[in-house]
Formats: C-alpha cells, structure tokens, sequence
C-alpha cells in the first residue's frame, strides 16, 4: 500500500468530510445465494501438530494469493484472490464461492466484529462495464458467515490496488491509493440492517484503518512517516455524522524502517517479494495498537513487531530476524488478556517459501516471543517476483482467547498454497 503524505495540524480540528453520497446495497439472501452461487470447494484435512490445530486454506496455486481470515459465529471465514470459502473450527470445509457472487473484485480484506457480532470484507473491482471501480463493502446480517450479506459497491474511479478495510463499533473506514479523496467511511449499523448507506469521502489517504477489538465508537488509522507514527480518530459529530477529532503523531523509534529486500529461494537465481514496512493488519486491544511489520535487518526481510497506545507512545516491540534466511509477509494478532500471535513466511537459500508463528502470553517479558512453530514447509522455488502479499492473523472473535494465522506456502509448482493455524489460549496465563 502506497500512502500519501497528508498531515494536517490540530488546529484544524475538527475535520468533514468532502463529500457524500448514498449506496445502495446488494443483497444475498445466503453466503451461497440460496445453493444457486456457484460452488467453491478448497481445503480441509483437518491435523493436530504439537497441539496445534491445522488444516489447508484454498490451494488455489495464484502466485498472489491474498490470504485472509476472520473467525466468529462459530465458523472459520477464509479469502484469497480467487475467492470466500467457510469452515468449521475444526477445519471442516464447510461451504465456499468465488468472488463473483459478491459483485467481484480481487484484494480481500476480512474482519469479524466482536461487538456488533458481524463479518465484514472488502473487494475491488477494476473491471465493471461502468468504469466506477467500485470498492465492495460486504457485511454479514449476523454472526453466521453462511446467512445473510449486503454488499455496498462505492465508486472509486481513482483507485487502484492495495486498499485497506477496517472498523470501529460505529463505522467502517476504508482507505486505497489513488486520487486526491481516497479515504471514506459508513455506518456499521446501516450495512448490517441492509439499509442505504450514506457513504462519508475524507481527502487524503489516513493510512491503515483498525480493527476495533475494544467496545469504541472510534476508527483510527495508522500511518508513518520516515520517524513518525500518527494516529487519526474519526468519531461521530453532534449530529451523528464522521469526523477526524483526534490526529496524535510521536517518534516510532523503530529498530529499522527500511523497506525488505526481495529474499532468495532453493533452487533458484530467482527472488521473491518480501512484504511491506507497512503493516497490513492493525488491531486496537485494551486501548493499545497491536501489528507486524516486514523490515530490512542486517540485508535481509526481518519482522518486527509493535504495540502502541493510541497516543502515539510505543508500549513494546520485538523483531525477529535470522542470520541467513528471510521473514516475510508477517501479519500479528491479540487476544483481550494481552497475549499475541505473530505469523510470517520463511525462505532462504536452502528452503522454499514456508509458513511459521509464534506467540507470547501477556506476562512474558518485553519484546519477547516464544519459539516458532513450522506449519508447513515449502515443497518448490517460486518465479520470483511478487508473492502472496497478504497474510492474516487474528482473534477468535467469539471467545477473545483463541489466535488464529493464514500463511501462504509454495505448492510442488511453486505456486501458492495456504494453511490454517489455531492455538487454544488458556483461560487464565501461564
């Protein structure tokens, strides 16, 4: 993602957005539109390795895959660029579409809200007839993936990929490079009742917007500059429409920012993107931002990983970073006690692209992980170029415990495949 460098002094205070318009929703009655959508079947095969649940996510051998999770209801809900596919918490394949029967688009990004008990992902469609290149926001009736969706299709005729979803208890904000207005957000509360949205259009690209884990009405967004973290709030007016309220922005002090370098495979001369410094999943726990990062650390792809308060002060980080091998397309995840996941991909000279985790309980000490747990291993050399760009790590949004991760890995055709992770949380830490 390409953000745009738009910094606007508190004195402004408060902000309005530039412009407004109403979206009608398209409506399934089902995930599968009553059985007529067409059927998509990927992954299942359900194991347990060291104590760890593991199934496959969809194989679909896409060289970008786009791995994404949420988990609530009850269900396991799974994305890539080719399409939506729902599981069992046990790894069950359980039913699956392609993207399609959501208006199409590529580029997933899904959130469970655990607060107003509802899924959410979003999908760009650079290819409709009306050349509106319409970002579709599609939000579940309720906690069930396979019932009910609306899907809200809101013009982006500048946009191009590498968009960002996130939401708060009272809105969803969405953000993408591209043009001069490319952040915009809508009620929470409209898109799960169906009803039309009046969509809310800020100028300017605010950054990475939050997954909302805490009951805050709040969206904030993340950006950084080359030593700042700055934090927006866009909180509801007196008359209940959006508006930036709060911009906090303080020193990240962060071990490197420096973009990865593209990291070496087995078996070829070929290298693979590494990720991007900037994160892909933000999420806001007992009043703290919690994410991962791809860096570069002594010349190789390296994670790092960060909690800050929503002041801007850094709480802790940690990185991660090996002496031959590269970490990369790294996504973190917390639990409401404080403990957090940090999944990313390994490969170096003498491996292919696997996938890996680890995890710290909230009383460990500071900037420390737990050893990393190998998911799967690589079978093939990829061709090099950009890979997977995504991966996914969360909270299991029913009981606020449980941490899940999606990682891509290379198929024995150097194509992507994708596995799922869940460690079970103690109720109390160890």
């Amino acid at each position: 993602m390409i953000w745009a460098a738009v910094l606007l002094p508190q004195t402004q205070l408060p902000i309005l957005p530039v412009r407004t318009e109403v979206v009608a929703p398209i409506r399934n009655v089902t995930f599968d539109k009553e059985g007529k959508a067409r059927r998509r079947v990927e992954g299942g095969n359900p194991r347990t390795v060291d104590g760890i649940l593991i199934f496959d996510g969809a194989q679909d051998g896409n060289r970008q895959v786009d791995p994404q999770i949420a988990v609530g209801g009850g269900k396991v809900l799974h994305a890539t660029n080719l399409g939506l596919t729902i599981y069992s918490k046990e790894g069950e394949y359980l039913n699956g579409v392609p993207q399609s029967e959501f208006n199409g688009g590529i580029d997933p990004k899904l959130f469970f809200d655990p607060i107003n008990r509802v899924f959410g992902f979003d999908l760009w469609n650079p290819w409709d007839d009306e050349k509106k290149k319409p970002v579709n926001i599609s939000v579940s009736e309720t906690s069930d993936p396979e019932g009910a969706w609306n899907t809200y299709p809101v013009p982006a005729p500048d946009g191009v990929d590498g968009g960002a979803i996130g939401h708060s208890r009272e809105w969803i904000g969405y953000t993408f490079p591209g043009g001069t207005v490319n952040t915009f957000v809508l009620s929470l509360a409209d898109a799960k009742a169906g009803r039309p949205a009046t969509v809310y259009h800020f100028a300017g690209n605010l950054g990475q917007p939050v997954f909302t884990q805490d009951n805050d009405p709040i969206l904030r967004f993340v950006r950084f500059t080359q030593e700042e973290i700055i934090i927006t709030g866009i909180s509801s007016g007196a008359d209940g429409k959006p508006q930036i309220t709060s911009i906090n922005r303080a020193p990240h002090n962060f071990t490197s920012f420096a973009w990865p370098p593209e990291s070496p495979m087995k078996g070829t001369e070929a290298k693979t993107a590494s990720g991007d410094r900037n994160p892909k999943v933000i999420a806001l726990q007992n009043g703290k931002v919690w994410f991962s990062q791809t860096v570069n650390i002594g010349g190789r792809a390296a994670v790092q990983w960060n909690v800050f308060e929503v002041s801007g002060k850094k709480v802790q980080s940690g990185v991660m970073a090996h002496g031959t091998n590269s970490y990369i397309q790294t996504t973190m995840g917390v639990n409401k006690r404080g403990d957090a996941m940090v999944g990313w991909q390994e490969t170096g000279p003498d491996m292919h692209i696997s996938a890996r985790m680890a995890w710290r309980m909230a009383g460990d000490r500071d900037g420390a992980l737990r050893g990393a747990k190998n998911l799967i291993e690589g079978l093939a050399p990829t061709e090099g170029g950009s890979w997977g760009d995504y991966s996914g790590t969360t909270v299991d949004g029913d009981n606020m415990l449980d941490l899940w991760t999606v990682q891509s890995f290379a198929n024995a055709q150097g194509r992507g495949g994708t596995v799922i992770a869940r460690v079970l949380m103690p109720d109390s830490a160890d």
